[in-house]
């Protein structure tokens, strides 16, 4: 594939990051669109950075005019299931109006290829698993219910601009870029390698939230996918679309689920030192139980997780964390 100037929203987060290092690596220019609210202008080091919301339709009009990309990759998005619960509204405002700001930009200035970071959070409690594409939508909370809409705004779009698009349903991103220039930090953190991390790094404990689901352990499971395999699928994705494929959606895990209680032993292995643990309460809009189906992304775009280990993937995390960040 020749070249693609791509703008990249979100590009200061966490996974937009390690796409952009990748979409470098791989020839290609970008440009990072964030409000930095969430991002950290030290991770976008692979090209310019715009700072902009993704609801000011005129800014984004602006910086694509100037910066005519080939395609775009959606990652601005707030992605924190308990906070959607209880707040919402800024999660239909940001996610999902911030969507139809980008897609009107978009279709004003005629770009016409989409790479959507949705979730596997749509599905919401699973009737199966592994969980496949054409599993039924019910997503149990804000946050997944505001990217089925994208999903489906997208297929309008389609239909109707000719905007193609593929909505990429991540399950767990995990693990952190093993150059160690990049990996996951958030405020407040929320997720469970990086908190369990954080609890082997310091004084204190590692909050497991339910121990009383229908597991093997009692904890629940999830399907972590390595972060860099991740960026990998994108650049199969912008391939795909540029090569003319169509509006489409594939879920990106590793199809293997790893409860809480197996990511504490695996990061006790990793860093040689024993977590300390309290038990609270399931957190709202938790499913018990979420791994997927990945056959599709196989077949579609020829993508395979090299990732696959937990204690691999950790590992990543961990020197990462345990070397200051960066």
């Amino acid at each position: 594939m020749s070249a693609t100037k791509v703008l990249v929203t979100g590009g200061a987060g966490y996974v937009g990051s390690h796409v952009c290092k990748a979409l470098a690596a791989a020839g290609h220019e970008l440009v990072v669109y964030d409000n930095l609210s969430r991002g950290n202008e030290a991770a976008v080091r692979w090209g310019p950075l715009e700072i902009g919301d993704v609801g000011d339709g005129a800014r984004l009009r602006d910086v694509i005019a100037r910066h005519r990309p080939g395609g775009v990759m959606h990652f601005a998005a707030l992605a924190d299931v308990a906070e959607s619960v209880k707040r919402p509204d800024l999660y239909y405002e940001n996610n999902v109006a911030g969507a139809v700001s980008l897609l009107e930009a978009m279709r004003e200035l005629g770009v016409k290829a989409f790479v959507f970071s949705s979730t596997c959070a749509i599905y919401g409690v699973p009737l199966s698993v592994p969980i496949a594409e054409d599993h039924p939508t019910h997503p149990v909370n804000p946050y997944g219910a505001g990217k089925l809409m994208i999903e489906r705004m997208l297929r309008d779009f389609h239909s109707a601009e000719g905007i193609r698009s593929i909505s990429l349903r991540y399950f767990n991103a995990a693990g952190a870029d093993p150059d160690g220039e990049i990996g996951e930090s958030h405020d407040p953190e929320t997720h469970a390698i990086p908190s369990a991390i954080a609890a082997a790094l310091g004084s204190l404990p590692f909050q497991i939230y339910g121990s009383d689901y229908a597991t093997p352990d009692g904890t629940a499971v999830r399907d972590y996918v390595y972060v860099n395999d991740l960026a990998d699928a994108h650049i199969a994705a912008l391939l795909y679309l540029l090569n003319g494929g169509a509006t489409t959606a594939i879920n990106l895990g590793s199809g293997i689920g790893t409860s809480v209680f197996e990511i504490v032993r695996a990061v006790e292995r990793v860093s040689g030192r024993t977590l300390r643990l309290t038990h609270e309460s399931r957190r709202n809009g938790d499913p018990p139980v979420l791994v997927a189906d990945i056959r599709y992304a196989r077949a579609l775009l020829g993508w395979q997780p090299r990732y696959r280990e937990i204690d691999d993937i950790v590992r990543t995390a961990w020197h990462w964390h345990r070397n200051g960040k960066r």
